[in-house]
C-alpha cells in the first residue's frame, strides 16, 4: 500500500540485462574485460585530444580493442554457458598479433599493401579480414558479412561477367592486402568510428552512469505521461533523444522499449502498436541532430563538408518525422478513448525543474558544435560535463567505480559499431577497387533516362534493400558508395543526395520484411514480428516521403539562401501535410472514422502540401474541403438514421 492511497510512481529506470545476448562474465575474465575496456576508452580519449598518432596505427588499434572485447563478450554460437571457448582465446591472440604486425611494419606496409605484398603480409591481412567478418557475424548477424562476401566474390568473378559488371580482375594477394588497408577496412568508415562514434558512445555511457540520460526519460514522463496515450508520446520523445546518441535502432529499442512498451500496453495500446511505436521512434532518433546516431559525422566526412552544414540541414526534416509519429499515436489514442497515466504515477515536474542542471552536458555539446568547435573537443568536454554535474547530488554522483563502469559500458556498446564499420569498409573498398560504383551510377542514369523522379524512386528501393538487416552506419556507408554517386552525376547536390540515401538507410530498420528495430520491439511486446514491422512501416510512413521533399521543397534543408518567410511557409504547410498523412493512415479525421476514399484524398493532400508550391497547396486545400464535406454529410446521415430508428422503436 502507498501513503494516503496514492498510486505508486512508476519506476522509469531501464534494465536491459534480460534482453542482452552477450556473455555474463565472472571472475578474473570479468576483471580482464573491464581492464581492457577502460584502457581502450582512455587510449582513444588520449590519442584524440592529446597525442595524435599515425591514422593506420590508430584505426588498427581501435579495431583490436573492439575485436578483443567482442570475442570475450559475444559467444560464437548459441550456448547458455558464459565460459569463453578456446576458439575465442585463439581469435583474441590472432587479433592482437595482426594489430602488432601493422604497428611494427608500418613504414614498409604503406608501400607494400595492395601493390607488392609479401607472403606474410597476405597471411596477416587474410587473418584480419576473417576476424572482421566473424566479429560482425557475432555482433550483428549474418546479413552484413554475407553482403561483404558477395562483394568479395564479385572481385574474382567480375572478369567473367558481361556488360557494366565486367572488370579486369585482381590477384588474391593484391586484393586481400588492398582491402585490409587504408582504402578498405581502415578507410573512411573506421576512421569515423575511431574518431567520432566511439567518443559519443562513451558520452552516452557517461549520461547513463551519471543518470543524466535517465533524467531525459523522467522529464519526458513528467511532461507527456499524463496526456492521452501518454506513454506512447513519452516513447516518441525519450526514444528520439536516446536514439540520437545510439548508433543502432535495435539497441535503442531494447534500452528504452523495456520501459515504454509495457506502459503503452497498460494504458490501452494494442501490443503490436506499442512495439511499432517504440521501433519507429527509436529509428527516428538517428535522424535527430546534432548527433544523428553518428550518421552526421560519417556524412560530413564522405562529402567533405562542415559537420554543422549537415546538422542544420537535418533539423526541419527530423522535426517533421517526429511530429508525424506524434500525430499517429495521438490519433490512435483518440480512436481508442485512452487516457494518460495519473499524475501520482508520474515524476513531479517541479522536482524535475530542480534538477534542470542535468541538461547542461547536452546543452554544452550543442553549443560547442553550433559554434564551430571541433566534434572531438565537444564530445570530450561533454563527457567531462557529465562527471561535473553528477557531483551536485548524492544520487547522481560519479565516484571512481562509476567512472570505470562508464568507460567499460562505452567500449562494450562500441563493439558492434566497430565491427560493422570495419565490415562496411570491405564493401566500400571493393566498390572503389573495381569501379562498380561508377558503373552503377551509369546504370542508374540510363534506367532513369535523366528523369529525376524515376531516379529517386530507384535509389530509394536500392538504399532500403542494401540497408535491410544492417545497422544504420553500415547501411548508409554502403548506400553512399553505391547510390549517392549516381544521383550526384544527375546534378543533385551532394548533401541532398547523401541525406536522401541516409534517410532510407535509417528507415530500413522498420521496413518489412527485414525490420531489425521492429523485430526487437516485437520481442518485448510479445507480438508477431512481421505484423509489428508492418505497423511500424505505417507509423513511419512520413519518413518515406520526407526525402523527396529535399528536392521539391529544398527550403526544408535550409539550403540555397531561401528567405525566412519561404522557409516558414514550407515548414508550416509540410507540418499540415504530415498531420493529414497521419489522418489517412489512422483512418480518422474531423472527429470521425474516415472512409477509404476520404483516406485517399487525405493522402493526396498530404503529399501536395509537402511540396513548396502554392498551386499544389490550393489543390490540397480543395481535397481537404471535399473530405470535410463528406465527413459532415456522413455524420448528418448517421444522425438522421439514429433518430429514425429511435422513432420506429417508440411506435412499436
Amino acid at each position: 500500500m502507498t501513503d494516503k492511497g496514492k498510486s505508486p510512481k512508476i519506476d522509469t529506470s531501464v534494465d536491459i540485462k534480460s534482453f542482452s545476448k552477450t556473455r555474463d562474465l565472472t571472475g578474473w575474465v570479468r576483471h580482464l574485460f573491464m581492464t581492457v575496456a577502460v584502457v581502450g576508452a582512455l587510449f582513444h580519449l588520449y590519442i584524440l585530444n592529446i597525442n595524435p598518432i599515425d591514422p593506420w596505427v590508430f584505426r588498427s588499434t581501435h579495431l583490436v580493442f573492439g575485436a578483443v572485447l567482442g570475442f570475450l563478450i559475444y559467444p560464437g554460437w548459441r550456448t547458455r554457458s558464459s565460459k569463453i571457448h578456446v576458439v575465442d582465446w585463439i581469435l583474441v591472440v590472432v587479433t592482437i598479433y595482426v594489430g602488432f604486425y601493422i604497428f611494427v611494419n608500418l613504414d614498409q606496409l604503406l608501400f607494400r599493401f595492395g601493390v607488392s605484398p609479401t607472403r606474410m603480409d597476405f597471411y596477416v591481412a587474410l587473418a584480419g579480414l576473417l576476424i572482421v567478418l566473424e566479429l560482425t557475424r557475432r555482433t550483428s548477424g549474418w546479413m552484413l558479412p554475407l553482403l561483404a562476401l558477395l562483394f568479395v566474390l564479385y572481385v574474382f568473378v567480375g572478369p567473367y561477367l558481361p556488360g557494366i559488371l565486367h572488370h579486369s580482375g585482381y590477384s588474391v594477394e593484391r586484393f586481400v592486402t588492398y582491402i585490409y588497408g587504408l582504402d578498405g577496412v581502415f578507410g573512411v568508415t573506421l576512421d569515423v568510428s575511431s574518431k567520432y562514434i566511439i567518443l559519443f558512445i562513451i558520452f552516452g555511457a557517461f549520461l547513463q552512469m551519471s543518470r543524466v540520460g535517465q533524467y531525459f526519460i523522467d522529464v519526458a514522463f513528467a511532461v507527456a505521461g499524463g496526456l492521452r496515450g501518454g506513454p506512447a508520446k513519452v516513447a516518441v520523445v525519450s526514444s528520439g533523444l536516446m536514439g540520437m546518441m545510439n548508433g543502432t535502432s535495435a539497441g535503442n529499442v531494447v534500452a528504452t522499449g523495456s520501459l515504454t512498451i509495457p506502459l503503452m500496453k497498460k494504458v490501452g495500446y494494442p501490443p503490436r502498436f506499442a512495439g511499432a511505436t517504440e521501433a519507429t521512434a527509436s529509428a527516428g532518433g538517428q535522424l535527430l541532430p546534432p548527433i544523428m546516431g553518428a550518421g552526421a559525422f560519417l556524412m560530413a566526412e564522405i562529402i567533405g563538408i562542415q559537420y554543422t552544414e549537415v546538422i542544420i540541414a537535418a533539423i526541419i526534416p527530423a522535426i517533421l518525422y517526429f511530429i508525424s509519429v506524434y500525430f499517429m499515436v495521438d490519433l490512435e489514442a483518440i480512436k481508442q478513448g485512452m487516457k494518460g497515466l495519473s499524475r501520482q504515477e508520474l515524476p513531479q515536474l517541479k522536482d524535475m525543474l530542480k534538477s534542470a542542471y542535468l541538461f547542461l552536458p547536452v546543452v554544452l555539446l550543442i553549443y560547442l558544435l553550433a559554434n564551430g568547435f571541433s566534434v572531438i573537443l565537444a564530445g570530450s568536454l561533454g563527457i567531462v560535463a557529465c562527471f561535473v554535474v553528477s557531483l551536485f547530488h548524492p544520487k547522481t554522483r560519479m565516484g571512481l567505480k562509476r567512472i570505470l563502469h562508464a568507460f567499460e559500458l562505452g567500449m562494450k556498446d562500441s563493439v558492434q559499431l566497430i565491427a560493422v564499420c570495419a565490415c562496411a569498409g570491405i564493401i566500400v573498398g571493393v566498390i572503389a577497387l573495381t569501379g562498380v560504383g561508377l558503373r552503377f551510377s551509369s546504370m542508374l542514369l540510363s534506367i532513369a533516362d535523366h528523369n529525376l523522379l524515376i531516379a529517386l524512386l530507384f535509389a530509394m528501393v536500392i538504399s532500403i534493400l542494401l540497408g535491410m538487416g544492417m545497422p544504420t552506419t553500415a547501411a548508409y556507408a554502403v548506400a553512399a558508395s553505391v547510390v549517392a554517386p549516381g544521383l550526384i552525376r544527375m546534378g543533385v547536390e551532394p548533401l541532398f543526395a547523401h541525406m536522401f540515401v541516409f534517410y532510407y538507410a535509417v528507415i530500413s530498420a522498420i521496413t518489412p520484411p527485414v525490420a531489425l528495430a521492429a523485430y526487437a520491439a516485437s520481442g518485448i511486446a510479445g507480438t508477431d514480428p512481421m505484423k509489428t514491422s508492418i505497423q511500424a512501416f505505417k507509423l513511419g510512413l512520413a519518413a518515406f516521403i520526407i526525402p523527396f521533399m529535399f528536392f521539391y521543397s529544398p527550403q526544408l534543408l535550409l539550403e540555397g539562401g531561401e528567405s525566412v518567410g519561404g522557409i516558414l511557409f514550407a515548414a508550416i504547410t509540410a507540418t499540415i501535410g504530415v498531420y493529414l498523412l497521419a489522418c489517412a493512415v489512422q483512418a480518422w479525421f474531423f472527429g470521425k472514422k474516415a472512409s477509404w476514399y476520404s483516406r485517399l484524398l487525405l493522402l493526396a493532400a498530404s503529399i501536395m502540401l509537402m511540396m513548396a508550391d502554392v498551386t499544389s497547396d490550393f489543390i490540397a486545400l480543395g481535397f481537404v474541403l471535399i473530405v470535410i464535406l463528406i465527413q459532415t454529410v456522413t455524420a448528418r446521415t448517421e444522425a438522421v438514421s439514429r433518430v429514425t430508428g429511435q422513432e420506429k422503436k417508440v411506435k412499436m
